[in-house]
């Protein structure tokens, strides 16, 4: 189907190396895309690069930390030396050194947290929204978490990093829908991923959260994945500043003990 065609479309993709980030960015370059997927370390991500150039893609590793502005800025004009553009930017890096309650955080461990998972986002954003402006519009897809929508045990930093996403999120399309930027997030719920490993492999968390979700299972990277390619594709050109939710419907049940 031609609007979810990705056919001469370039994407960035971050946290590409695993999980989430890496099924985003094989499915984009399945439907077309030539993508640009990074990480902090430099082999993990010429994995996931080699494995579209394998299938037939056009992908470009590069090595580059949300957290350092400069290296922000030259992964987003290594892309656009390469590729001439950027279309689609998927901010899906993110860290969670810290599980615990929140007056127990470190102020080392919040700023870790809010350093990668918030100004990470923005970083990126500041990079690509030139090339974006200039060339006619764009697309924006930030990686939030249910965690972000209301309290889970734990999650508190991280919870709280990934609601001023959403909130960085629903500004920023508000304030680039003149230039035909749309920006929207996934919230996904618990995806059984090594980031998540905790929640789903530890049977007094996981079975508490499997009885309190509709669906009855815990997410794969490919029900994330999936949302993201409608996001990045034609057929959401009207879409903007919206929050997906992909938790099997565990944030509009009622927690079962």
């Amino acid at each position: 189907m031609t609007e979810f065609s990705l056919d001469g479309k370039v994407a960035l993709v971050t946290g590409a190396s695993r999980g989430i980030g890496r099924a985003i960015a094989l499915r984009f370059a399945q439907a077309g895309a030539r993508v640009v997927v990074s990480s902090r370390r430099l082999e993990n991500v010429q994995v996931v690069a080699e494995e579209i150039s394998t299938a037939g893609g056009d992908a470009l590793a590069v090595q580059a930390h949300v957290g350092h502005d400069d290296e922000v800025k030259s992964l987003v004009q290594r892309t656009l030396d390469a590729f001439g553009r950027v279309d689609i930017a998927v901010n899906n890096a993110a860290t969670n050194p810290y599980f615990g309650p929140l007056l127990d955080a470190d102020e080392g461990r919040w700023d870790k947290v809010m350093d990668t998972n918030v100004k990470g986002v923005l970083r990126v954003c500041r990079a690509v929204v030139p090339a974006m402006r200039a060339q006619g519009g764009g697309k924006i897809i930030n990686l939030a978490s249910v965690a972000g929508m209301r309290p889970m045990p734990g999650l508190s930093v991280y919870g709280i990093s990934k609601a001023a996403v959403i909130m960085l999120t629903k500004t920023l399309a508000m304030e680039l829908g003149p230039d035909n930027i749309q920006v929207n997030g996934i919230a996904p719920g618990v995806v059984k991923t090594r980031f998540s490993q905790l929640l789903w492999e530890t049977p007094a968390i996981a079975e508490p959260l499997l009885r309190s979700t509709p669906l009855g299972r815990f997410g794969e990277v490919e029900d994330v994945a999936s949302l993201a390619l409608y996001l990045a594709s034609p057929a959401s050109d009207y879409v903007t500043g919206a929050l997906f939710v992909v938790d099997g419907g565990m944030s509009v049940a009622p927690v079962v003990p």
